[in-house]
């Protein structure tokens, strides 16, 4: 589950024969098809949940469908990024992720404070990147995006297994670090939206890079 858009390849490296196969307005494209599988079956996984909680299927299931956001991000780069997948593979990460959490938290195995804050950063910085994106703005992703997004899966993933449920304090710990991260990345994301939106407003002709999270 990342908040980082593919990156650009080397300039040098010569070009793959299938590189940019679909437009950046195509739909129907196998990342998409990746991305959206993960959608619709994010509330099998939230029912599994509701059922029992530290299961070994749903430790297994959790894990693919986190892993599946690794290989839609390579078919992107392999076949060319699009507009839909850029609205629909953060989506599909904050549905999963999330619907994951308060599932948990209906469960009883996760507090549910911090992942009201979770849930309150990612919904603010999406408002956020909607007003950037508005004015033509777009914000790379800083480590500490990329370290929150890691400690959501490693905590969802810690609740699930089975091995860990006498050590809750594991999940939970995990738990509360992604809530640290969250927090820095979404404060850092605030301060370089606007100092990218104050360098506009100098520089009104100026070039912005690729979005990030």
């Amino acid at each position: 589950m990342s908040d980082v858009e593919p990156g650009e390849g080397r300039a040098s490296a010569p070009a793959r024969p299938d590189a940019s196969v679909y437009g950046p307005s195509a739909l129907a494209t196998p990342a998409n098809f990746v991305t959206v599988v993960r959608l619709l079956a994010a509330p099998a996984l939230f029912a599994m949940i509701a059922d029992t909680v530290a299961t070994w299927p749903n430790f297994v299931f959790w894990t693919v469908l986190a892993a599946t956001d690794f290989v839609d991000g390579l078919m992107a780069r392999r076949y060319g990024t699009t507009r839909s997948g850029a609205f629909l593979d953060p989506l599909a990460d904050k549905v999963l992720v999330l619907g994951a959490m308060f599932a948990l938290v209906a469960a009883d195995a996760f507090p549910l404070v911090p992942v009201v804050v979770i849930a309150a950063r990612e919904l603010g910085i999406s408002l956020f990147r909607v007003q950037l994106a508005r004015h033509g703005l777009a914000v790379p992703a800083r480590p500490s995006a990329k370290a929150k997004t890691f400690l959501q899966a490693l905590a969802v993933g810690a609740a699930l297994m089975p091995w860990l449920v006498p050590y809750r304090w594991i999940a939970n710990s995990l738990l509360w670090a992604a809530v640290f991260f969250a927090l820095v990345s979404g404060g850092q994301y605030l301060l370089d939206g606007r100092r990218a939106a104050t360098t506009m407003s100098r520089d009104p002709g100026g070039h912005h890079g690729p979005a990030g999270g």
